[in-house]
Parts: structure tokens; C-alpha cells; sequence
């Protein structure tokens, strides 16, 4: 197959990802290695995924200081309370990331409000997620087809909401998170970019009508309090951010 054009390189990449996400085999690698994408196109890829797999139940963002900042969808279907089972492949290398939440309880204020910055944390609630990292591409793919495929986000276990948490500092926080009986943070973790709230704004600030924008109901993930640790299924997951409380789950492995 030859792609003559970025116009055809959305059209292709676009079905090939709702595909992979109807079979669980990723995109194959020869029609991957033929594709060049922008991040406009990228994010164009992301909405054309949405209006077909939707309804849209959160999304993440990346306020790293060394890299741009980056944002991508999350869809309902893939958002659990903890604790969950989630049943995956049990070749499949998955991805798990601590990270801080927030679950927007109402509508955020306008922006000629008043005390606009206060007026937004009025309207949400912070809980301790765990984010499921699964791609529907090879895993050498590059980060702008990533970001295509919403960031490689594979779902989200979402734990109690705190509503009174303005007073926490969610720059630096205290955490800990087991992989079966491995405890691969256990203490001060930062946030990525500083602030989990900080990293909120920037995606309101971002994000405006992407993908339907930010609506009630909600999850906001803020990045990964742990790096990105894979491993395969058959074990327990636990997480706990200190004034955010614990949230779990269970890889259960399948054929």
C-alpha cells in the first residue's frame, strides 16, 4: 500500500485504529511504517476515533516542561471503579501508571467568571487513578502515532472522589504502588509539570470543543506518579496517594 498524502494517511490510519480496537490485533506494522503524521492530524485522527467509539468519559494530559504539551481522549466504556478486574490477553504487555485525578462534579465556569481558577476546583473532586497503558500499534511506534491512537490509553480504574481537597498539595505527593508482591514506589512521588491542578488547567485551557470538550462525569488524569512499568497478566494491582486514598484492580489473563 502506498500513502501518497497526509490527507490519506488520516483516512487510512483512522479505520485501522477503530479495527484494531474491534479485533485486539494492533495495526499492522507495514502500513504503520508508511504513515507520517502532524499533531493536528494526529488530533484529527482522535476525533474521528471518538465519534465512532464514544460516548468520551475523561481525558489525560502531559504538562512536561521538556516536551510539548499533549492531550488525548478517554473513552466511558474503558472507566472502572475500583476495584476491578479487567480481563487481557495473557501475552500482552500492559501498562500501569499511578497517577492523581480529578472527576468533574458540574459545569466549569465560563471564562469571564469571576475567581475563575478558585470557581473551577469548586466544580470537581481529586481521586487516586490507575491508568491502563494498551496500544493498537507496534510497540517501535512513533510518539506522534501514539498520540493518535489517544495517547495508547487503555482505560482507567478510578477510585473514591475527595471533594475537600484544595487544601493537599498535589505537586509532590506520597504514594505507594504494588505489582503483586514488587512495591515499586513507596514514598514522595512529584507530579509531571508540578501540579496536578496546574495540569488540569492547562488541558481546560487546551482542550476547548475537542472531542466534546470537558463535560460533567468526567476523569481528568494528570500523568504518572510511577513511570511506565509493563508486565503481563495473572497479578494484583494496588495504588494509594496519601489524602487521595487506594485504588485497585486485578489483570486477569485470558486466550
Amino acid at each position: 500500500m502506498e500513502i501518497s498524502s497526509a490527507t490519506d494517511s488520516v483516512s487510512i490510519l483512522t479505520p485501522a485504529l477503530l479495527e484494531a480496537r474491534r479485533t485486539g490485533h494492533p495495526v499492522a506494522s507495514e502500513i504503520v511504517r508508511q504513515i507520517d503524521l502532524t499533531v493536528e492530524e494526529a488530533y484529527r485522527i482522535q476525533s474521528e476515533v471518538a465519534r465512532a467509539t464514544g460516548p468520551v468519559g475523561g481525558f489525560k494530559v502531559a504538562n512536561k516542561p521538556d516536551a510539548p504539551r499533549i492531550m488525548a481522549p478517554i473513552f466511558s466504556k474503558d472507566i472502572m471503579t475500583a476495584p476491578a478486574v479487567i480481563d487481557v490477553p495473557r501475552d500482552e504487555e500492559i501498562g500501569i501508571e499511578l497517577e492523581v485525578g480529578f472527576r468533574i462534579d458540574r459545569p466549569l465556569p465560563d471564562r469571564t467568571s469571576p475567581n475563575r481558577r478558585d470557581a473551577i476546583a469548586e466544580c470537581l473532586s481529586a481521586v487516586a487513578v490507575i491508568e491502563i497503558v494498551r496500544t493498537r500499534l507496534p510497540m517501535d511506534a512513533t510518539p506522534v502515532l501514539k498520540l493518535a491512537d489517544n495517547q495508547i490509553n487503555g482505560g482507567l480504574v478510578v477510585g473514591a472522589p475527595v471533594a475537600d481537597w484544595t487544601a493537599l498539595s498535589l505537586g509532590s505527593v506520597s504514594a505507594s504502588l504494588d505489582l503483586g508482591d514488587d512495591r515499586i514506589l513507596d514514598g514522595t512521588a512529584a507530579v509531571p509539570g508540578g501540579d496536578a491542578f496546574e495540569n488540569f488547567l492547562v488541558l481546560e485551557d487546551m482542550l476547548g470543543e475537542h472531542c466534546g470538550g470537558l463535560q460533567p462525569g468526567q476523569i481528568v488524569i494528570t500523568g504518572s506518579l510511577n513511570g511506565l512499568p509493563y508486565l503481563r497478566a495473572g497479578i494484583d494491582i494496588r495504588g494509594r496517594i496519601d489524602g487521595l486514598g487506594a485504588v485497585s484492580l486485578r489483570l486477569n489473563g485470558v486466550a
